[in-house]
């Protein structure tokens, strides 16, 4: 039999995945022996390469020894592969080893030999050998540029890699041939997508332009995340829209940065087009249940869970955690318990979504019982669990516990307090009334206090009316983000709780001084599969007139039980009759009364809201289910509230 028809077996039994069944260097050596002759280095490199691209690393550099220890020299074609298998296990020394034998056979300088060292280097995370192998190229092409700029990427420098790419093309202008392609395109795209520069990503979308990339499957699917990446959500669609052609990757991405930037009813369209046009998977069915978790659309999500039912993904653990997390994030902790307690395979995100579910819905006590089942099976609680645990004692005002399991987390578990970590702490110690431990604790931290932790402690500064704490905080804050409204806001809150209306003006001029402005709040609504978004005073809503006249009429059976508005919640300082107008005209309380007024007895009213629920809101809604037959959760940006029966879930410590 002729070596290239030996060859062809030997490569058939590989696609075939049958050499799996030779799992030891003796049997592939029984396997070598009959099919190939072990006097051509044509065949040893044959085997070396299939080995290689079949995953088997480690077999691949046994028979690249093999071959060593025979008296046959290699040749360039044989130590792309064998360094590729280095690269694949991050395997430094072996990889040392595969450079100096190409230094010896006078290899090294070879175009392929070269790059697929700067890539081991590079999964080596040893940039400066990869970036000294890439400068002693004389001759470079586009292979050795786009592995030192993936080199640079894969270890986070992303700035690195947009300043080579800047060199390939000054230096390809003068240099016949390309030495751009999609390739290099897509990989320098991932650095835009991590550096964050909208400039810059503009500036290398030109590049795709001119260059004819803009077909590009890749590209176009890495522009998509490129863009999002750096907050610029329309230009990710516009591209998204542009592409002649889109796989799963394109919808899924598309629909997946709808749902983190803050765009997740958009993403929910994306996805009700895809299933007109195209075929959807686990990743996809992920992406837009994400989608529907932070739109709080429950009846879609239902929906999608149905889906995954009929294509037997449940026990997917990618996608149960999935539907755990947005059961919890709409409102049904109960329904996501259900899908929980049916997975048959959990990880650690599994068990933190569980928790944090239940965090979020006041049942601290319950996500401790999770943690603790965690621990029981072997689950190693990681630096997010905890994050969900603290959370939980938070939300409930469980201090002891939480301090416990602070402690615990770096004791027994060896995890370094993160800023989440110390956000939750601070935020438990002040909202329990230990503002100067909740300081204490800020000033002993071994980060930087960031934005949230101020912020907690400003909070908390307005609960128990510590002016001082709250004005430490507020300057930081000023000085960290200046023109968020959200702080000038609360520190106003607190001077207009104690009556320093001089204070609260002064607050007023400084927000125009610095052209701050005041963030709108809104609410959210989904009814019969529409979701219905309301704003402060709203009249835009075709039924405005009915929500207003229905909200009165609600409002005086209210009073007649003892309702009587919060003036404290309305920070004006004006009469009372404005001060109970201004009440009414809640965002929240506008989607409630929609609910209530187009939804049959017995359903759950469910709003969710970007701003803390108000006091006389809180009042109202526990009031509201003593009259009628519904229950209303509101999801605001921290937690849930559960009125039922006259009655909140939070226990009114929120």
């Amino acid at each position: 039999m002729k070596i290239k028809s030996r060859l062809m077996i030997f490569n058939w039994y590989i696609s075939e995945q049958r050499l799996r069944r030779f799992s030891t260097a003796a049997n592939i050596a029984s396997l070598f022996n009959r099919y190939i002759d072990r006097s051509s280095i044509h065949s040893w490199n044959s085997i070396i390469a299939e080995l290689a691209r079949s995953g088997d690393s480690i077999e691949a550099l046994k028979a690249f020894s093999s071959l060593r220890k025979s008296d046959l020299k290699p040749n360039r074609s044989t130590f792309p592969c064998a360094i590729k298998s280095c690269s694949a296990l991050a395997d430094l020394s072996s990889g040392k080893q595969a450079h100096q034998q190409a230094i010896i056979f006078g290899y090294a300088s070879d175009l392929f030999v070269s790059s697929a060292l700067i890539d081991m280097y590079s999964k080596c995370r040893e940039l400066r050998d990869a970036r000294n192998m890439f400068d002693e190229i004389p001759h470079r092409n586009v292979v050795s540029w786009t592995s030192m700029i993936n080199g640079y990427v894969q270890n986070d420098c992303a700035r690195e890699a947009l300043l080579l790419f800047k060199d390939q093309l000054a230096e390809e202008s003068v240099e016949d041939g390309g030495f751009v392609d999609g390739v290099t395109m897509v990989s320098i795209l991932s650095a835009c997508s991590r550096a964050c520069e909208k400039n810059v990503t503009r500036g290398v979308h030109c590049v795709v332009f001119k260059r004819g990339f803009d077909d590009d499957l890749g590209v176009g699917n890495t522009l998509i995340d490129a863009y999002a990446k750096c907050g610029m959500l329309k230009c990710s669609r516009k591209v998204f829209d542009g592409m002649s052609e889109r796989d799963s990757i394109s919808w899924n991405s598309m629909i997946a940065v709808c749902a983190q930037r803050g765009a997740a009813e958009e993403g929910i369209e994306v996805f009700q087009s895809m299933v007109r046009i195209a075929e959807y998977d686990a990743v996809t069915l992920s992406a837009v249940l994400l989608a529907c978790a932070h739109a709080g659309a429950l009846r879609i999500g239902k929906g999608i869970h149905v889906q995954v039912m009929k294509m037997s993904l449940e026990n997917d653990v990618f996608v149960g955690t999935s539907i755990i997390n947005m059961y919890c994030k709409c409102g049904r902790v109960s329904l996501a318990r259900r899908a929980f307690d049916r997975m048959n395979i959990r990880n650690v995100k599994t068990w933190s979504a569980m928790i944090a579910g239940y965090g979020m819905h006041g049942q601290a006590r319950e996500a401790l019982q999770i943690l603790a089942e965690m621990i029981r099976r072997g689950v190693k609680p990681n630096s997010i669990s905890f994050v969900s645990v603290l959370s939980a004692c938070c939300h409930a005002g469980l201090v002891d516990e939480g301090w416990h399991w602070f402690c615990t987390m770096q004791h027994r578990f060896k995890i370094e307090p993160t800023i989440e970590h110390y956000g939750c702490m601070v935020d438990l110690l002040g909202r329990a009334g230990f503002l100067e431990k909740a300081y204490g604790l800020v000033l002993d931290m071994n980060v930087r206090p960031d934005l949230v932790i101020w912020c907690s402690l400003l909070a908390s500064g307005r609960i128990h009316r510590n002016i001082e704490i709250a004005e430490i905080s507020a300057r930081k804050l000023f000085e960290l983000d200046p023109n968020n409204s959200g702080y000038y806001t609360l520190l106003s809150n607190i001077y207009a709780d104690t009556g320093r209306w001089d204070d609260v003006k002064r607050i007023r001029i400084n927000m125009r001084k610095h052209g701050v402005a005041k963030s709108p709040g809104y609410s959210i609504i989904e009814l019969k599969g529409k979701v219905h978004v309301f704003l402060v005073g709203d009249r835009q809503h075709p039924e405005h007139e009915k929500i207003y006249a229905y909200l009165k009429e609600l409002a005086a059976k209210l009073q007649e039980i003892g309702y009587v508005p919060s003036m404290s919640s309305v920070l004006h300082d004006v009469d009372e009759e404005e001060k109970e107008i201004a009440l009414q005209i809640h965002s929240e309380k506008l989607a409630v009364v929609f609910g209530l007024m187009s939804s049959i007895p017995g359903t759950t009213i469910q709003v969710t809201k970007n701003i803390r629920t108000c006091e006389d809101c809180h009042t109202m809604y526990k009031l509201i289910t003593k009259i009628k037959d519904h229950d209303i959760v509101i999801r605001d940006p921290k937690r849930f509230h559960l009125f039922r029966k006259g009655v909140c879930s939070c226990g009114d410590y929120w």
